[in-house]
């Protein structure tokens, strides 16, 4: 069974020129779980074909929109002392130097190999894009239709871009407002379908 090379970090970080921060951890009877956060989104492509190459398989992918970090707190002047002028804070920033302030999206891929799991992280701007996976791994595919309905962030060159689960009459970015779960879904079409088998459960009687 193939499991994850031993060289993963180096062949990880030649598909990633512009950067890649990796960690790795193997536990007591040999599973090895690791993590690789890209600089650069637009290399994601390059390290999925280097991924694919190994024999590995997308499990799944998942989105989300981390809160910013929490503000220090500045200390008060002392009474009678000279206020200071302190200088502009600098904007924080994920790996690789996108804004960090809850408007940022963190895009994971879940891939396996044998048992070995490895979770490339990818940061994308509001509004911004990113590169499908779907021609490397069409497991991808549920995947970034999702993200796309969800969130407001586009996946560039997706074969099918269409709307997985939510009404296609709401705007887009659902997850950053507070909307109704019925309302999402539509619930209506849902009653629809319970009454279809409930009548037809009757004539089976």
């Amino acid at each position: 069974m193939n499991r994850l090379p031993e060289d993963i970090e180096t062949r990880l970080k030649a598909a990633a020129p512009s950067g890649l921060a990796f960690e790795k951890a193997t536990d007591a009877n040999g599973v090895t779980v690791a993590w690789a956060e890209l600089a650069n989104r637009d290399e994601l492509v390059p390290v999925a074909a280097a991924l694919r190459d190994l024999g590995v398989r997308l499990s799944m992918t998942t989105a989300t929109q981390p809160t910013a970090p929490e503000e220090e707190e500045e200390e008060e002047p002392e009474e009678g002392a000279e206020a200071v002028e302190k200088p502009e804070k600098e904007p924080k920033l994920t790996f690789g130097g996108t804004l960090d302030d809850g408007s940022s999206y963190k895009l994971a891929y879940h891939f396996d190999l044998g048992g070995d799991t490895l979770t490339v992280f990818a940061y994308v701007p509001k509004g911004g894009e990113i590169d499908s996976l779907t021609p490397l791994f069409r497991t991808a595919d549920w995947g970034e239709r999702e993200m796309m309905e969800l969130y407001d962030l586009h996946v560039r060159n997706h074969p099918d871009p269409r709307r997985l689960f939510i009404d296609p009459a709401i705007e887009p970015a659902v997850f950053e407002r507070l909307i109704p779960y019925s309302t999402l879904v539509n619930a209506s079409s849902t009653k629809g379908l319970w009454d279809k088998i409930a009548a037809a459960r009757k004539e089976a009687v």
